[in-house]
């Protein structure tokens, strides 16, 4: 009698939680190749053969306000999927990051006696604490991506487990620099910037226009400057464009990328970036950099509230310390921006004090990511 195949149902919200669940199913198929996949998941995934129930793009919005505007779809979706996972029960369910959206499914799932594992804690050492009690409530373990993760689910009685970080994995201990100022054509007298305003069209909406601001002001200090913008999708990148032609911006020397974002970071001398994973990335690529943000300002007011840490870059926070600059909201302005990067790039000691500081972090998060994830969750088949 042949085994009956296994069904896993997971759900990712966005593009780095696809790229978690897309390398966690290709390490799940290796040890179980009869294991099914079905639920929210972006191209990645299902590429990897899981079956996509709802578009994921619905999912990706960040910000109270945002949310708001989206929540009756949302909720919409969430319903109609939980419906659907209880008249058929998979043997497993992941949440992929996501846990305002994951951790409502993943609680009625675990009620019903559905094992459920939770990848990503999310950042209750920074804000709303108080949500690992739900998490409690609502997971069979957890998986966390960062050390110190680890023991603040143990001392509130959590199954976890500590599997590093993907990107530690992905990316290269010693990026090749000058192969890759080789390769995109520049010179090793030009300074190079990469500006990352993210990947969500919300975030470019708010960044674009300080981010050229930022470029002119360095142009004037330095003016064999280049800049390099990696731009995500084809809707953020023509509106960068429009704000380039407003902004009557067309001959500075800004190069638009699709994708390309670690290409830009190894070529560059110094990285502006919008906080987010993209910040860590930065990191483990060994760049110096300045994070910047701007979301509503209620949205602002409310995370200053519940925040307990002074920073929000990964970076600051893996460290437990400012190592790099944080100008967020006010505070990034074009003039602040660019006298932060100026600082940075033309301080030759702080650049391989980062260095050195980058290197041992990536040591620490390089744990096989996939492989000890997978190892995790195939327990509970």
């Amino acid at each position: 009698m042949t085994q009956q195949s296994k069904v896993i149902a997971m759900v990712a919200g966005e593009a780095s939680g696809d790229l978690l669940g897309s390398h966690l199913i290709e390490a799940i198929k290796r040890e179980r190749p009869d294991v099914r996949f079905v639920g929210i998941g972006g191209p990645r995934m299902q590429a990897e053969g899981m079956q996509v129930l709802f578009p994921m793009e619905k999912l990706a919005v960040n910000g109270y306000i945002e949310v708001l505007k989206h929540l009756r779809e949302i909720i919409g979706i969430r319903s109609k999927l939980r419906t659907q996972l209880i008249d058929n029960p998979p043997d497993l369910f992941i949440g992929v990051d996501a846990p305002d959206f994951n951790f409502g499914l993943e609680l009625s799932l675990k009620k019903r006696g559905i094992p459920v594992v939770h990848y990503v804690s999310p950042s209750i050492w920074a804000w709303r604490g108080e949500r690992i009690n739900k998490i409690k409530r609502a997971v069979s373990r957890i998986l966390a991506l960062f050390p110190f993760e680890a023991p603040l689910y143990e001392k509130a009685g959590v199954p976890v487990t500590y599997v590093g970080h993907p990107l530690a994995d992905m990316l290269p201990e010693k990026p090749d620099r000058a192969a890759m100022r080789e390769q995109m054509r520049l010179t090793e007298k030009e300074t190079v910037f990469a500006f990352l305003p993210g990947s969500r069209q919300g975030e470019v909406r708010r960044l674009a226009q300080t981010y050229i601001e930022t470029a002119r002001l360095i142009l004037e200090k330095i003016p064999h400057a280049r800049f390099l913008v990696p731009l995500a999708t084809r809707e953020t990148r023509t509106f960068f464009e429009e704000v380039q032609w407003r902004m009557e911006a067309q001959q500075l020397p800004i190069t638009l990328l699709f994708g390309h974002a670690h290409d830009a970071m190894i070529a560059a001398d110094g990285v502006l970036v919008a906080s987010g994973t993209a910040t860590l990335e930065a990191a483990l690529l060994k760049r110096p950099m300045v994070i910047t943000y701007k979301v509503s300002r209620l949205t602002f007011w409310l995370m200053k509230r519940k925040g307990y840490l002074p920073y929000v870059g990964l970076p600051n926070i893996l460290a437990g310390k400012f190592v790099v600059p944080e100008l967020l909201q006010d505070d990034a302005t074009p003039e602040n921006l660019a006298q932060a990067l100026l600082n940075l790039v033309s301080n030759e000691q702080a650049v391989a004090e980062l260095e050195k500081i980058f290197t041992d972090m990536h040591a620490m998060l390089k744990q096989d990511t996939a492989s000890k994830a997978a190892q995790a969750v195939l327990q509970y088949l």
